[in-house]
Parts: C-alpha cells; structure tokens; sequence
C-alpha cells in the first residue's frame, strides 16, 4: 500500500511539474504547405482536449490569421517591442486552439535587442506552464534568432515535397539542427504528395540519408496528399480539417497527429523536464 501511495505522490508531483512540449514546424523551402499544415495539425491536435497555442514567426509576413479568416489589430512584434501585453496578442482560434500572429505587411527588418529577448523569454516560459503544447510556424527565412530556436526546441518537425531541391533542403536544415543538437526529436511529413508511394518514399530518402550519414535515427509521421480541398478551404479561410472533415487529406491528417500524440505519451513516461527555455537563455546570451 505504501509502494501505491508513494507512486501515485510521484505521478502527481510530475504532473504538476510538468512543461508543455515545444516544437518547430520547419520545411528547407517555401512553397511547401507549412503554414496550412501548422494551422490543421494544431488544430486537430487542440480537438484531441490538448492546450494547445500556434506562434507565427514569420514576423511581418505571417498568414496564420489569414488562413483563419481574421483580422488581427496586434502581432507578435508589437509584443516584442512592448507595444502590448502577451494577453493582448493571444487569439482564439478552432478547437479551442490559440494562436499569436506574426503580422502582415513587412515595414523591415526587425532588429532585436535584450528587452526584446527578456520579453520573448517572459512569454515562453508562461507559456510552457499553461499550455501542453507551443508549435511555431517557423518562416522561411534563417535569422540568428530563428536557429536559436530551432536548436532549443524539444522536437522538430519537418515538412518536404517530393521535388527533390526540397528533399535536399530539409536534409540540409536536419543537418544543421542535428550537429547543433545531436539529441533532438525530428519528424518526417511529405506533403502535397501525388500518391501515397511517392509519400513513402520521398521520407524514406530522408530517413535514410539521417540514418546513413549522421547515424541520427528519425520518426516518420507519413504523407499528405496533393488534394484539392486544401485550396477550396483556403479560399474559404476555414481550416480543411474543419471544413472537409471527410476529406481524405483530413483522415490522413488524423492518423499523422494520432501517430505524433502516441510518441509524445511515449516520451512523457520517462520523468523529466524540457529544456528548451534554459538552452534559449544559453544561445541569446552567446550572442549579445
């Protein structure tokens, strides 16, 4: 009885302890569904009762609001520079998701500073006790503060094609993030794939070129198909796991965020705590 008692104290300790996940959504190139697929993931990921917020940091060229449907009065940046409060730019999205914009309309390139930074660190951490999960839509763009980030993170996951300067890409981008952190979680999608062989494939090159050249093994969340409800429902700014929930994308969508939940359960059966905002403070200190 005492044994049962003792874990059970232990359980409860940890789930008090414990932090949300943060991960990066992350393609080598433009052009590859990255946003759409963070928009619908999380999504379908809030629907499964998780707490759950999606951060654009694509800042100044953000469309996560856009996909939405929604008209947004503060972003990211004008958190960032102390124009408002984390509150105030913390948005209601489906499925009981949140999301932070990063705005629209580039007026230049931002230049961070150590207020900026303190900021960002503030809002991260708050974030990782209230939520269970922290997805950024990362951009397209590579900043130092941007691969900062990557590096920081608990898991990565990747978003290629099949066309092969977006395979090399993404092994590029893998491999920068993996001799930074040789520890890091990497998860493989295809998306817009013609069939589901060329979605095997196209994560099975990847999965291999890892497993040969870095011996860093990775987990294959599997493909999404090129299917022509994704631009009906981007016209319609409603998400195509909502609009079309019958939608073969949307069936394999759901098996790629059952397979991702069930690894995630796995990883949380091992008592620990995430890192991510001990190795952000690290990175931007070297820096400034």
């Amino acid at each position: 009885m005492r044994d049962q008692a003792e874990e059970l104290r232990m359980k409860m300790l940890r789930t008090q302890n414990k932090l949300g996940r943060s991960i990066a959504v992350v393609s080598g190139k433009g052009g590859v569904g990255k946003s759409n697929f963070s928009m619908n993931f999380t999504t379908m990921l809030s629907s499964l009762g998780k707490k759950v917020v999606l951060i654009d940091m694509d800042i100044g060229m953000g469309n996560i609001h856009i996909l939405l449907g929604k008209t947004v009065q503060t972003n990211l940046k004008d958190y960032l520079v102390g124009d408002a409060s984390l509150e105030e730019v913390l948005f209601d999205g489906p499925n009981n998701l949140q999301y932070i914009s990063g705005g629209s309309g580039l007026s230049g390139v931002m230049e961070w500073n150590e207020g900026m930074f303190t900021r960002l660190i503030e809002a991260f951490e708050f974030l990782q006790k209230n939520y269970d999960y922290i997805v950024f839509d990362m951009g397209a763009g590579a900043t130092n503060q941007t691969l900062d980030l990557l590096v920081s993170v608990d898991d990565i996951i990747v978003i290629s094609t099949a066309e092969p300067t977006s395979i090399t890409d993404a092994y590029s981008m893998m491999k920068f993030i993996y001799y930074k952190d040789p520890d890091k979680n990497f998860f493989l999608l295809c998306n817009r794939a013609f069939n589901e062989e060329e979605g095997i494939e196209t994560v099975s090159r990847l999965k291999l070129a890892m497993s040969k050249f870095l011996a860093k093994e990775v987990v294959l969340l599997g493909s999404l198909p090129e299917d022509p409800v994704v631009r009906k429902s981007v016209k319609e700014q409603v998400p195509f796991s909502i609009l079309y929930p019958e939608a073969e994308i949307t069936k394999k969508l759901k098996i790629i965020v059952n397979k991702f939940s069930d690894f995630e359960m796995e990883e949380e059966s091992i008592p620990r705590q995430s890192r991510f905002i001990s190795r952000l403070k690290n990175l931007f200190s070297r820096r400034s």
